[in-house]
């Protein structure tokens, strides 16, 4: 009876440590929720569609207009991350882009490449089309890529913000490769309040 009673404590002994050992593989697998923001506005993601999910293939409405977005830049600087949406006008042009980030607040920003700007950063202040930005902030960031953009997979660009006193943005953007100098793409920017954009999933 006793040789019986060791068998089974044996027996279930090891149950235990096979289930354990299943359970701790299992949360290995799983990956670590997105902390999310506690006032974060989920009846408008539902009614507009979260501008934080755009893939290529999605559409956006800006103002009443819509684009396709072609592709995505997505920036990793440190723990700070942000997206970057290439829009397909239909009026052709200087390239569109819609930025997204939280910080922590959710904040949109349309922008247009102006390919004849001469303006380069780096002062604390640019002058530029009649207005005065003053330098925001700068820095070095990782991107990868889907979609069409123009760029590699994968790389590092370097950037600079600037912001005029009405509110008007200016963004350099430069992805030369080590040891080349750069060379500034110029973006002017508004922001866009939650209200002035909805989203379609290409999923539905």
């Amino acid at each position: 009876m006793t040789a019986l009673l060791v068998v089974l404590v044996v027996v279930l002994l090891a149950a235990v440590v096979v289930l354990v050992v299943a359970l701790t593989r299992r949360r290995g697998q799983q990956r670590p929720a997105a902390p999310q923001d506690p006032f974060r506005d989920r009846d408008a993601d539902v009614l507009r569609g979260d501008p934080r999910t755009l893939t290529a293939g999605d559409t956006v409405e800006i103002r009443g207009r819509a684009y396709t977005v072609r592709g995505s830049l997505h920036y990793t600087e440190q723990s700070w991350g942000w997206a970057e949406h290439l829009l397909d006008d239909a009026a052709g042009g200087p390239k569109v882009w819609l930025s997204v980030e939280e910080d922590p607040d959710l904040e949109l920003a349309l922008w247009h490449e102006v390919p004849s700007a001469t303006v380069t950063p780096g002062a604390p202040t640019v002058d530029f089309d009649g207005r005065r930005y003053t330098r925001d902030e700068s820095g070095t960031a990782r991107f990868t890529s889907t979609g069409t953009t123009g760029l590699n997979a994968t790389g590092t660009a370097r950037y600079a913000d600037y912001a005029a006193p009405d509110g008007a943005l200016l963004s350099f953007e430069s992805y030369a490769g080590p040891g080349e100098p750069d060379r500034w793409e110029v973006g002017r920017g508004e922001r866009l309040s939650r209200a002035e954009v909805r989203v379609w999933s290409r999923g539905g």
